[in-house]
């Protein structure tokens, strides 16, 4: 699954920095948005059909829908992350705030399923039909968008520096220049990197996997809600404060040394997930932390540290650029973020099994 997600996703941001100026941001967002439109409601479908006499023939569709649906995704992203840097920087940090509000949603809809449902095909079918509607949702909202005064504002000072702007004259800078988008944005691009490899290296494969120290107790709390709690919920509501936190405080600076500085010190995380109480265990028999609270306590700094030192130098990386390039590095700075959880979702499986 982390192979089937991540490697599409680094190749069509590859492939949607190439298209920045060759494609509309129109185009690239709406595509997108329809190719995982019809990739839920396929899912959707299948959640009645049973397979189960072509098992490995489900197992591959669905590692095939993924990728497909992966790259999109990323595509949509990227796309709309770069389109932001036409914006006022606060619009950046919406959006931002907005993914993190996605996956609280999420986990308290996967928390309620497991309170209120009894049959897992039927609610199953009901959670795919929330995306689906959530999907219409966005393409209505986004055809919408030009409609409104403010965005149609900015919407029509990035076509005059967008595709559109560029003559036939000009094919040769029909592909963004990525160095000097580096020279200025290269650490701020590293920062964004080291935030997502350390989260995506603990969540959630580590994370989910820490128990209870009352499990035997058999109670609803110990077996059936203690994970999705602690391990998502948690996780997602820190990471959104986190996030919604830099709309008031933008401390430290896109030039500061401290930035970097933190983001490297989020290293101790790992450790220190390690040592609650994951299992099984067969490296590290030893668990420092033998108490609930503790995997309580780690989550939300988790998510919180996530939040808010992965917001800053994505909303910073637009702006420290010229005007011209600005939704290029915006895309630049989401494939820095895809890297990261590529690489993270890679080096969580020895994480894994070094425990």
């Amino acid at each position: 699954l982390s192979v089937a997600s991540t490697v599409p996703s680094v190749l069509c941001l590859i492939l949607n920095y190439f298209l920045v100026n060759r494609l509309s941001p129109n185009f690239r967002i709406l595509s997108s948005l329809v190719v995982i439109l019809l990739m839920f409601v396929l899912t959707t479908v299948l959640v009645k059909v049973d397979v189960s006499d072509h098992r490995m023939e489900f197992c591959f569709g669905t590692l095939a829908s993924l990728a497909v649906l992966s790259g999109a995704s990323n595509l949509f992203c990227g796309s709309v992350f770069g389109f932001t840097g036409y914006f006022p920087m606060r619009i950046s940090q919406a959006l931002i705030a907005g993914q993190a509000m996605g996956g609280s949603l999420s986990a308290v809809a996967s928390i309620v399923n497991l309170a209120v449902s009894e049959d897992i095909t039927n609610s199953t079918l009901y959670y795919f039909l929330i995306a689906d509607v959530c999907i219409l949702l966005c393409i209505v909202s986004y055809l919408l968008l030009p409609r409104l005064p403010y965005s149609s504002h900015y919407m029509s000072a990035a076509k005059r520096v967008g595709p559109g702007s560029i003559s036939e004259s000009q094919t040769v800078r029909a592909v963004p220049p990525l160095q000097p988008i580096l020279k200025k944005a290269w650490v701020l691009g590293l920062s964004v990197f080291g935030v997502f490899f350390v989260s995506i290296s603990v969540f959630p494969s580590v994370s989910s996997g820490i128990q209870s120290v009352n499990k035997e107790s058999s109670s609803p709390w110990t077996t059936t809600y203690f994970m999705p709690v602690t391990s998502f919920l948690l996780y997602n509501v820190a990471d959104f404060c986190g996030r919604q936190a830099t709309a008031w405080v933008q401390v430290p600076g896109p030039t500061s040394r401290v930035l970097p500085v933190l983001v490297l010190c989020r290293i101790v995380l790992l450790p220190i997930f390690m040592f609650c109480n994951y299992q099984p265990r067969h490296h590290f028999p030893t668990v420092l932390f033998n108490s609930d609270v503790y995997p309580i306590v780690f989550n939300c700094l988790l998510g919180l540290s996530n939040g808010y030192l992965g917001t800053l130098p994505m909303i910073y990386g637009p702006k420290v650029v010229p005007r011209e390039v600005a939704e290029a590095t915006g895309v630049v700075m989401t494939f820095f973020l895809t890297l990261g959880l590529a690489a993270g979702s890679a080096f969580s499986v020895l994480v894994v099994h070094s425990i």
